[in-house]
């Protein structure tokens, strides 16, 4: 009997999925995003995914899920109305924060806007002490008066954090426990369940973070897991994490703020799986949709990943020097920064008359002007239309574009209030959204240290390939790598992950003073959790991965790096760990202290391991290919310099063994556009390798 596994991504514009049956074969497709409804599109897909397959909803054995709805419910502030209990005199820690701005002397930046009203952060008498000890047992008819309140407020979600509640969760969990009880129609998350480890402000921040997103996010699982069934598909649900793992929907409901960066971290995994496949293991991975463009870095071989991150406005990354700019989680992640620069993004004159591209976008509704549904600003995928990049049709013949359209709202939007042409108007948009995506770049890249110019650009996306190679030239990049299928590649990524749950116990000592003793029992400990937790969900003990990382900095220092912790300890093990993170601090910053080492956290990251991993050069094309149309060409506005091109445009299923640009290279999914003075081919399992010629 055939089984089959669908990866499916939901983005800005379009719905992607990805369905890869157990003969290794693939199939794709894409339909219009739904966003007030986002679970329609993806059980559309579906239903069109199985058909094109020739198989049957009870075939499917596994929904590999990225959902933006995290993210978009901070990006747009549509959360739910939360609630705050807290220890007497932490109130205001939400607004305290780390006591800093994200960049010196800039007089005009505006601390984010604390998602929880002062009025709604309320105070209780209970105190931990630092030791764990209870210096005053929680009051519960303070909290169950804060209950009623928030109650009659109207309040939907409640986040409970007690000072030092990591050390000891005595009275967060009676406050929960009682919570909970006397108040079930109010969703509630304790700081214990989410991050116990020390900094208030830290775990507050992650606390709320989750609380805020969570009636959006649980409600929208629960309606998808709900239409599965109604469609006949009883296959579990599991959702990318913001690491680029997989955890089961209720997880999901339960933990949110894990799922903020949902799907966009599928793709850089997925990157890591299609580079060991081709042997690049130094990779810059560049991933545009119709919302916003990120990137990423693997380094020999190795995913960037951080256990904290900011989403802020403008361009937000997980920097370690960059503090304080937005809403913070402490969380596992991958290292992505992000900006608001896809293709749909609208373009704009300032009160200065300069032209601005982002971060709003068209979406999905309206869309672009070109797509013909109402959409009546200029965009990016306008601009790109104008300009000649793209097909009369997108979305596999689906989809008809309005050129007429785009081109006259970009001229009387932009091109007359700049005393630009259309095609003028239009390239200027290019170039700023260009500039903005290569600032995404150098901050994974230049501003950690690392030269672009040695590395190989993963570029997917439904528009990641239409500007690559001007990225990449922008950047002095020589090779650019579009895998196959890059529009629907992050869906692909999901088939790569593994499902992972996260464990983390303080541990607080000098290192010189570490009890290995302790360390042993403490990694034994979590170890058990984490079995039994992945048993639940159908791994047994021989197909269970552990990771285990020590949280360690210098003496006086606030911030630690995570440091991989030996299978076997001893004596020696000491050492090692403090030559490790010496070796990794250096890594970072570009040199190490002298200072005596302490360690602060424990963590352990486990894996349920597949019974088999997806590997890019068993992948086959499920779809029969096209017939190769007769060779076609059209006008290309490549630069100012050499305005309109006759260009050639090839099919890729068609493409010659070597290609040299200008061109445009179609497919079902995306366009690869080659620019003068590149060359394309395709190497063994089908990606298409672009190189500038004169290098």
């Amino acid at each position: 009997m055939p089984t089959a596994r669908i990866g499916v991504d939901i983005g800005g514009t379009f719905t992607d999925l990805v369905l890869l049956d157990d003969t290794g074969h693939s199939f794709s497709t894409k339909v219009s995003s739904t966003p007030a409804a986002p679970e329609q599109a993806v059980l559309t897909g579906i239903r069109r995914i199985l058909d094109q397959a020739r198989m049957n909803m009870s075939d499917v054995i596994e929904v590999l899920h990225g959902t933006t709805v995290g993210s978009n419910t901070l990006l747009q502030k549509a959360g739910a109305r939360c609630g705050l209990i807290t220890t007497r005199g932490f109130r205001d820690v939400l607004e305290i924060g780390r006591v800093r701005t994200p960049t010196m002397f800039d007089l005009s930046w505006d601390k984010p806007e604390p998602l929880i009203a002062r009025r709604y952060r309320l105070e209780i008498n209970e105190r931990m002490l630092a030791d764990g000890t209870v210096h005053t047992p929680v009051d519960i008819e303070e909290v169950l008066d804060a209950g009623r309140f928030f109650e009659a407020e109207g309040v939907e979600s409640v986040a409970i954090c007690f000072i030092n509640s990591y050390k000891n969760p005595e009275n967060e969990r009676a406050a929960y426990d009682a919570f909970v009880k006397a108040f079930p129609a109010i969703h509630v998350t304790a700081s214990i369940s989410v991050l116990p480890e020390q900094r208030e402000y830290e775990r507050t921040s992650t606390t709320v973070v989750n609380a805020y997103v969570l009636p959006a996010l649980s409600a929208y699982l629960r309606r998808l897991e709900a239409g599965l069934r109604e469609i006949g598909v009883q296959a579990p649900l599991l959702v990318s994490n913001s690491n680029g793992g997989l955890s089961t929907a209720r997880v999901a409901q339960d933990r949110p703020v894990f799922f903020i960066s949902s799907g966009r971290s599928a793709g850089v995994v997925g990157a890591g799986r299609l580079g060991t496949a081709t042997d690049e293991s130094d990779i810059i991975v560049f991933d545009m949709g119709g919302t916003t463009a990120s990137a990423s870095l693997i380094n020999k071989g190795e995913l960037a990943r951080t256990n904290e991150y900011e989403f802020r406005a403008g361009i937000s990354t997980p920097s370690r020097f960059i503090k304080a700019g937005g809403y913070l989680m402490r969380v596992p992640t991958i290292d992505v920064a992000e900006v608001g620069s896809g293709a749909g993004s609208i373009a704009w004159i300032d009160e200065g008359g300069l032209l601005n591209v982002g971060p709003v976008s068209a979406g999905a509704d309206p869309g672009p002007v070109c797509y013909g549904i109402g959409g009546k600003r200029p965009t990016v995928t306008d601009a790109n239309a104008v300009l000649g990049f793209l097909p009369n049709k997108l979305a596999a013949g689906s989809m008809a574009l309005d050129l007429d359209g785009a081109r006259r709202v970009i001229a009387e939007a932009l091109g007359q209030p700049l005393g630009l042409s259309a095609e003028d108007a239009a390239y200027g948009i290019r170039e700023v959204v260009n500039v903005n995506m290569a600032r995404t770049i150098k901050a994974v890249t230049v501003e950690r240290g690392v030269d672009p110019r040695g590395f190989t650009l993963m570029a997917f996306g439904g528009s990641g390939p239409v500007h690559a190679c001007d990225l990449a030239q922008t950047l002095g990049m020589r090779r650019v790598l579009f895998p196959n299928a890059p529009g629907v590649f992050t869906a692909m990524g999901m088939l790569a992950g593994s499902v992972e749950r996260y464990f983390v116990r303080p541990l607080e000592s000098q290192m010189q003073a570490l009890d290995i003793q302790e360390l042993k029992s403490l990694r034994d400990t979590l170890r058990e959790e984490a079995r039994a937790a992945l048993a639940e969900e159908g791994y047994p003990a021989d197909r269970v991965e552990y990771v285990f990382e020590l949280d360690m900095r210098f003496k006086g220092q606030d911030y630690e790096l995570p440091i991989r912790i030996p299978d076997a300890l001893d004596a020696q093990s000491t050492q090692q760990l403090c030559d490790d993170f010496r070796q990794a601090y250096t890594a970072m910053y570009g040199y190490a202290s002298k200072d005596a080492m302490e360690c602060a956290n424990v963590r352990l990251l486990a894996r349920g391991l597949a019974a088999s991993v997806l590997d890019f050069k068993d992948i086959r094309s499920g779809s029969k290919a096209p017939p190769n149309p007769a060779a076609e060409s059209r006008r290309v506005y490549f630069n100012r310099d050499i305005g309109w091109v006759d260009t050639q445009v090839v099919k890729r299923t068609g493409m010659p063994a070597a290609l040299a640009g200008p061109a445009i290279i179609e497919s079902a999914d995306t366009t690869i556009v080659l620019p003068p003075g590149w060359r394309a081919e395709t190497d063994p399992i089908g990606n298409v390798i672009a190189s500038r010629i004169n290098d």
